[in-house]
């Protein structure tokens, strides 16, 4: 694993999407990128995160940036999350083994109730036009974290 920092070249990427199709990074390019990790669809803070997104899409877009949020989830349960919950956020599968969020290290040892697992560790990376990371939010609270995303695009 490498450490990526803000300056750094975010890495390439090939995921596939709810309705079968791949996003990649050179396909994001010309608009700056929001991509936030989350551990799993259709738990509470995962459904409320993915659901502030959603609302502050059209502010995201208004700003220049596209959103992708991403977990280990499969695309049919991309496709369900989607539908239970009316989201306008895009979502993408990263499921391959040495995937992005193991490159970028969103993807390790949790603690949780004194038990430790893997699992996704909540994080979101601001990106330029050219692919370059402007921010990065580890660890990630999810109360007010769409707005002050959504405040860091309009003001870099």
């Amino acid at each position: 694993m490498t450490t990526y920092a803000e300056g750094d070249a975010f890495p390439d990427f090939e995921m596939e999407t709810p309705d079968g199709g791949t996003i990649t990074k050179s396909g994001l390019a010309g608009r700056k990128a929001v991509i936030f990790f989350y551990p799993k669809d259709n738990t509470p803070g995962c459904t409320t995160e993915a659901k502030d997104f959603s609302e502050l899409k059209p502010e995201f877009e208004k700003a220049g940036a596209v959103l992708l949020g991403v977990s280990k989830d499969s695309a049919k349960k991309h496709r369900n999350f989607i539908a239970k919950h009316d989201l306008t956020v895009d979502l993408a599968t990263d499921a391959e083994v040495d995937g992005l969020s193991d490159r970028l290290g969103v993807w390790g040892e949790k603690k949780n109730y004194g038990r430790t697992y893997m699992g996704m560790i909540r994080s979101t990376y601001l990106l330029d036009e050219q692919g370059k990371i402007l921010r990065i939010w580890p660890k990630v609270r999810v109360k007010g974290h769409a707005e002050e995303v959504l405040e860091a695009v309009r003001t870099v």
